[in-house]
């Protein structure tokens, strides 16, 4: 199947693709920060750079999308239907270098909590989850 849009226009598209500061992730930020914990935004220092992390909890937040991460079963997970080889390579590996920096941080001590796009449109869920997951290391020392 052939690209409906030209390279050009198909290249200006991609170009306003970020790896931060997307509407999801922002919308994270908003909402743990709300929630009253402070975090530091992606730390270079850490295996895959985490998207929130919580030094004093050695507890870090992954914002991932649906389409660059491969969300198992997630509808907008679907592959392109142009240029299949190089995107089915692409994002199996985006899902593999997720797997081994999650298994890094947890070899260095680190808690790990990935969100997925899809889960932003129920931020009561969200926010539940992060809850849990932020305090779930008080709980244990009380």
């Amino acid at each position: 199947m052939a690209d409906t849009l030209t390279p050009a226009e198909r290249s200006e598209r991609m170009s306003r693709i970020h790896g931060k500061g997307s509407v999801p992730e922002i919308k994270l930020r908003h909402l743990v920060h709300g929630m009253g914990f402070r975090y530091r935004l992606h730390r270079g220092d850490l295996p895959g750079k985490p998207d929130l992390v919580f030094p004093g909890r050695r507890a870090v937040i992954f914002m991932h999308g649906c389409f660059w991460h491969r969300h198992d079963g997630c509808k907008l997970a679907r592959l392109p239907k142009s240029k299949l080889d190089f995107w089915e390579t692409k994002l199996e590996a985006n899902k593999r270098r997720d797997t081994i920096h999650q298994q890094q941080l947890q070899a260095l001590g680190w808690r790990v909590l990935v969100i997925w796009e899809c889960e932003m449109a129920r931020l009561d869920e969200v926010a539940a989850r992060v809850r849990s997951f932020l305090l779930e290391q008080e709980d244990a020392l009380t």
